[in-house]
């Protein structure tokens, strides 16, 4: 009878844990991935209003990056836990196997749980439901609910040869959902030369903003625009920022009156909102464009700016008088 009982369940060796860990461990990276790779798409394609939107899509490449990682080392584990399986049925009743399996559909139930209480007090609290709250919603249940079936049919499923079939059915259709979903991310991002791109209009705006603070000082402290931009290299620290950083071609700087210039550098890529395109004058105000528009479309592009002197007035007639020593 002893020797029954020691058959039937079995100790957990090293071997059981590591395997059912890294499978457990994979898992829930892939799920997080999966549910940030669709969250990002959902807010590139249906974005909220409320809230700003990353033109470059960082989410869905980083969500795509750990998906590609740990979905192949999760099928992996569990090829590797199927085949112990296979030839020693026994190890189905380690505890550390139905320890992971019992809190992964613990995990999932809560999880789904908050998911319908936050759905629930959006629409209480009077918040407008959007298609994209609305796909968010359904795609924590849908993954969820396959993983919970997943766990569930195993359980039921017990040792048989079906049983294990149908677990690596589960995980091959997995498969074949990401990577329409990393295919939806590749469509949403664009390729990674896209971002490349992207990168570089990135800078080229960070670069004209700095050459627009230096104009603005340079204006503050003499009283007037540079005429040309090589008037203010002595005022720069880096003069690396004076040329557009995958050409090597100096920005253009136009002076088109006696508060007003132009800022021009061409772009590879067209901005996120292509409505926000426009011919704006904002008023210079401590440095700081008021209602500053760098939106831009692809090629070439001029940004129109305008200094009040009301409420950026020159420093030039301050004259600093030293005390006089006696």
């Amino acid at each position: 009878m002893e020797t029954t009982q020691n058959i039937s369940k079995p100790k957990t060796t090293p071997k059981d844990f590591f395997l059912h860990l890294g499978g457990v461990v994979f898992l829930y990276i892939s799920v997080v991935s999966l549910l940030i790779l669709l969250f990002s798409i959902i807010d590139q394609v249906f974005p909220n209003e409320l809230f700003s939107v990353d033109p470059y899509a960082g989410g869905v490449s980083v969500a795509m990056a750990m998906l590609m990682v740990a979905f192949p080392l999760c099928v992996l584990f569990l090829r590797a836990v199927v085949r112990a399986e296979r030839e020693d049925p026994a190890r189905r009743e380690v505890w550390i196997r139905k320890a992971f399996l019992y809190c992964t559909l613990f995990v999932v139930v809560v999880a789904v749980a908050i998911d319908l209480i936050v759905l629930l007090s959006s629409f209480f609290g009077g918040e407008e439901i959007t298609l994209g709250f609305v796909l968010k919603v359904l795609s924590i249940i849908v993954v969820l609910g396959v993983v919970a079936g997943y766990y569930i049919y195993d359980l039921r499923q017990g040792e048989t040869e079906n049983g294990a079939r149908m677990r690596m059915r589960y995980a091959y259709a997995g498969g074949v959902f990401i990577l329409l979903a990393i295919s939806l991310g590749f469509w949403v991002m664009g390729s990674p030369y896209t971002q490349r791109e992207k990168r570089f209009d990135a800078e080229r705006v960070r670069n004209l903003e700095q050459i627009q603070y230096f104009v603005l000082n340079y204006w503050q402290m003499k009283g007037k625009l540079p005429t040309v931009l090589s008037e203010i290299k002595d005022n720069l620290s880096d003069t690396v920022a004076l040329l557009d950083p995958k050409s090597k071609i100096p920005y253009e700087y136009i002076m088109t009156g006696k508060l007003s210039f132009q800022l021009c550098a061409t772009f590879s890529k067209e901005a996120l909102r292509k409505d926000m395109l426009g011919a704006q004058q904002p008023v210079m105000y401590k440095s700081v464009a008021i209602s500053e528009n760098w939106q831009h479309a692809a090629g070439r592009v001029c940004f129109d700016r305008t200094i009040d002197p009301e409420l950026h007035p020159s420093r030039k007639d301050l004259i600093m008088t030293e005390p006089v020593m006696r």
